[in-house]
């Protein structure tokens, strides 16, 4: 895969978390717009400050940062690409 690959996206996320961790709840917002002006904002309102709402058995029986770090790790890609904040809510 190219880094053009990881254009990050919600549908891209998306897609990565459920080849990742095959959730049975989730739910990937791009809330980039909302951040305009801040840091890590890139200036196009889109791709970089996003919410994952989540939730599956991979989460179960795990840390709190456990199983965030699930998340930043299937996502380390894109944030490599451009992803700046992610804010993460499992769902149990």
């Amino acid at each position: 895969m190219s880094e053009s690959d990881f254009i990050p996206t919600a549908p891209a996320l998306e897609t990565r978390l459920r080849e990742a961790l095959a959730p049975t709840w989730l739910e990937v917002i791009d809330e980039s717009a909302a951040h305009a002006g801040h840091a890590g904002a890139n200036g196009l309102g889109y791709g970089t400050h996003f919410r994952v709402r989540i939730g599956g058995p991979a989460f179960a029986g795990r840390s709190r940062v456990a199983q965030h770090r699930l998340v930043y790790d299937a996502l380390q890609n894109f944030t490599d690409a451009g992803l700046h904040a992610l804010a993460i809510e499992i769902k149990p």
